[in-house]
């Protein structure tokens, strides 16, 4: 089975209101079909960090988010993931105002995970960062995992 790990935008899409943004709106519904069958096609992994940034802000949509993890299995931090962190920064690859974004993906990278999924265009699902994750992750000695959306993995969007 397929490993994947599960970046807080994906949580961030399951639990609260639709959001107004359309856009959003259509992304948190995906997010929402795809959910029910992913741990039945994958193995869906998450981190600390994961849990630490699910239980953030609105109460009653923090509870949604973390009883939807409760039972996922946690990589462990490494001084490896701190390293390949400070690696992917200094190299570029994720800015420095980001270093959660890092750890999502050195956590990953460090664990042979095979998908991170995310809905963080900004730093990591990211056209122009991909190759430089990429990059930094493999002068490291990982082999990154490949960077998409739920909509791109099988069950995405009704395997459309």
């Amino acid at each position: 089975m397929d490993t994947v790990y599960v970046e807080t935008t994906v949580i961030g899409h399951l639990a609260g209101r639709s959001h107004p943004d359309p856009v959003i709106a259509a992304r948190q519904a995906l997010t929402r079909r795809w959910w029910p069958t992913a741990s039945s096609r994958y193995r869906l992994l998450i981190s600390e960090l994961v849990l630490d940034e699910s239980a953030g802000g609105d109460p009653s949509a923090a509870e949604e988010r973390l009883e939807a993890v409760a039972s996922l299995p946690r990589l462990d931090a490494t001084d490896e993931v701190d390293e390949l962190v400070d690696k992917l920064i200094s190299n570029g690859a994720i800015p420095p105002t980001e270093p959660r974004d890092a750890f999502h993906v050195a956590i990953a990278a460090v664990n042979g995970v095979q998908y991170l999924v995310t809905w963080n265009f900004k730093h990591i699902a990211n056209a122009t960062m991909r190759g430089r994750i990429e990059s930094v992750c493999r002068d490291a000695g990982f082999e990154p995992p490949v960077i998409c959306t739920p909509e791109e993995l099988p069950g995405g969007d009704d395997d459309a």
